[in-house]
């Protein structure tokens, strides 16, 4: 128990330093550093996860919020269908044999590392990535709202399900794929973004943890140091990154992802 007192908290703070420096893909390192510090399968490290992740985001979300850059009725939508496919990945997830995960969430890391450093090499070089044409969902300028259409309100749908799949299966919450698609679907500002996916997190994660913890599989003795350690970190990290450059945290970040996906892997063969 004391070990749980002092270990989880001090997780969470690096953790939430993590996500306050690089976004909220900071998180998904969470659940393999629950996995390597307490010795526990995905499934009960993942809804450790996303208690930290649910309260984070949540304060960023409400952040976004009052600086009116929270694009509320996107990240409602695409949470509605994040909540109905979280349950069934949180469902797959003791069921399914915890080499199989441990691999599967290695792949995940692996394609995320890997994406943002590609991403902040191009930044630090000045290569923006080119718009081939324009984006299901565009912003009216003239009320500051998305418009929409049919095309746009299916992108987020197909977003937000397979986050929210992922966020029940592996505990990562779904940054990795929220921000990618509204980069891609919209035409948003990075910091509307960045509060909207925030939203969307904040929302998913915390339906995740509720189920987990009515099933009895979320360990709050481990969960609530974690999760307050992350909010504290999360803070610190706001701090530092006014400091720190951006994209070259975003390199080391990714690089240390990448050792630690290779580390996963390792374990699931000794």
């Amino acid at each position: 128990m004391m070990e749980n007192f002092l270990l989880a908290p001090s997780l969470g703070i690096f953790i939430g330093v993590l996500m306050g420096l690089t976004g909220a893909g900071g998180g998904i390192l969470s659940v393999p550093l629950l996995v390597f510090a307490f010795h526990m399968p995905i499934s009960e490290a993942g809804p450790i996860a996303l208690s930290a992740i649910a309260l984070s985001a949540g304060v960023g979300a409400i952040i976004g919020l009052k600086e009116k850059v929270l694009r509320y009725k996107a990240a409602m939508f695409m949470a509605v269908f994040g909540l109905i496919l979280s349950p069934i990945g949180l469902w797959v997830a003791q069921r399914a044999p915890n080499t199989p995960m441990l691999l599967m969430f290695s792949g995940v890391l692996i394609y995320v590392s890997t994406r943002m450093f590609i991403q902040a090499t191009q930044t630090i070089a000045g290569n923006a990535p080119v718009l081939q044409k324009p984006p299901p969902c565009q912003l009216d300028m003239s009320i500051g709202k998305l418009i929409w259409t049919v095309p746009c309100a299916r992108s987020l749908m197909f977003a937000g399900a397979c986050a929210g799949f992922l966020s029940g299966l592996l505990g990562v919450g779904g940054g990795f794929i929220i921000v990618p698609s509204l980069k891609k679907f919209t035409d948003l500002p990075m910091k509307a973004i960045v509060a909207t996916s925030l939203g969307v997190l904040a929302i998913v994660s915390a339906g995740g943890a509720f189920v987990s913890l009515a099933t009895g599989i979320l360990d709050l003795s481990i969960a609530l140091p974690f999760a307050i350690g992350s909010l504290i970190g999360l803070l610190v990290g706001k701090i530092l990154e006014k400091k720190i450059s951006g994209p070259r945290v975003q390199q080391i970040f990714s690089i240390f992802t990448f050792l630690v996906a290779l580390s996963l892997i390792y374990k699931c063969f000794i």
